[in-house]
């Protein structure tokens, strides 16, 4: 008697399209690499806010030899941290270490009128002209101003402008500055999640930025048609944003107000604030700005130097 043949069946069987994780995760798992699948889920399919709150408290406790062993594992994950720039080396806290302040002139910033400095070291992540107001958070990865900016008056102003998303690693100088002469007159904030913000997750949860915690931060010059506005994103980790012109921190525990009047002024490559670990900006600007020439996807940017060009001015 011949024996029954077992049927085939497909390598993959397809998801139900009844399913709820097909529409709560837009990109399927296999379309990363592998290392980015360990990245993704390590980073993201854990409880984020809790951790996040946690790490805020682990960062601030005071003791030297707690964060000199702490920082030991930290540049298991992360062996580009270089700490020679910094000011002084003998650190209280891991937050200490992360918020720390580098020598005088380690950061020379370009002088030239017209040109707009990145705010912080970073990797320049997607960048290029804002598409009426269509942005991308990556390739083929679309979101709307309204999405990201709450104010329509603030939106309406970068219609057709520039935009450009600067990525802080966790190894990185964390604080940020002001890319022109300016005054900050309010600060809008914008409770969220905390997604990881690397590019594994980038390209696979849409409109990632529109769902993190942020900080919307328009930057007056005085001329309209030169404004700029910062929107620093927070991340899984990142236990609160600082700025020197409230008197609190913005965090998962804040309960303020959305909107907060403040005022400000700042020099171009003035401090304005820091991250308590790596996250991301992204600058909007007017459409009388360029990028500079040299400025493309991927490129490693330090704060200082020259990131926007205004009309007329050669980069």
């Amino acid at each position: 008697m011949r024996r029954a043949m077992r049927p085939r069946l497909p390598k993959r069987l397809p998801l139900p399209k009844h399913w709820p994780i097909r529409r709560r995760i837009p990109r399927p798992l296999h379309a990363l690499n592998w290392r980015e699948r360990i990245n993704f889920l390590i980073t993201n399919r854990v409880p984020r806010k809790v951790l996040t709150q946690w790490m805020g408290w682990y960062s601030g406790i005071e003791s030297p030899r707690l964060t000199r062993v702490s920082i030991r594992v930290w540049r298991l994950f992360a062996r580009d941290l270089d700490l020679k720039e910094a000011k002084h080396r003998d650190f209280s806290s891991l937050h200490d270490c992360f918020v720390r302040e580098l020598k005088d002139g380690a950061r020379p910033v370009d002088p030239r009128p017209g040109i707009a400095v990145s705010p912080c070291d970073a990797v320049v992540g997607a960048c290029g002209t804002i598409e009426g107001t269509t942005v991308y958070q990556a390739k083929g990865f679309p979101y709307e101003l309204e999405e990201l900016i709450p104010d329509p008056a603030l939106r309406e102003r970068y219609r057709d402008g520039v935009y450009v998303t600067l990525r802080l690693k966790s190894s990185m100088y964390h604080r940020f500055h002001a890319p022109v002469d300016c005054e900050v007159r309010a600060i809008d904030y914008i409770s969220g999640d905390t997604w990881n913000v690397n590019p594994p997750a980038l390209k696979r949860i849409e409109k990632l930025y529109c769902r993190n915690e942020r900080a919307v931060v328009p930057l007056h010059t005085g001329d309209g048609e030169s404004d700029i506005a910062l929107v620093p994103v927070a991340a899984i980790l990142v236990a609160s944003m600082r700025f020197h012109c409230l008197e609190s921190d913005l965090n998962l525990r804040y309960r303020g107000p959305n909107r907060l009047s403040c005022y400000a002024q700042f020099r171009k490559g003035e401090e304005m604030g820091y991250f308590r670990h790596g996250s991301t900006i992204i600058l909007f600007a007017t459409p009388r700005y360029a990028l500079c020439r040299h400025v493309h996807s991927g490129m490693h940017i330090r704060m200082g130097e020259a990131l926007l060009t205004s009309a007329g001015l050669a980069s």
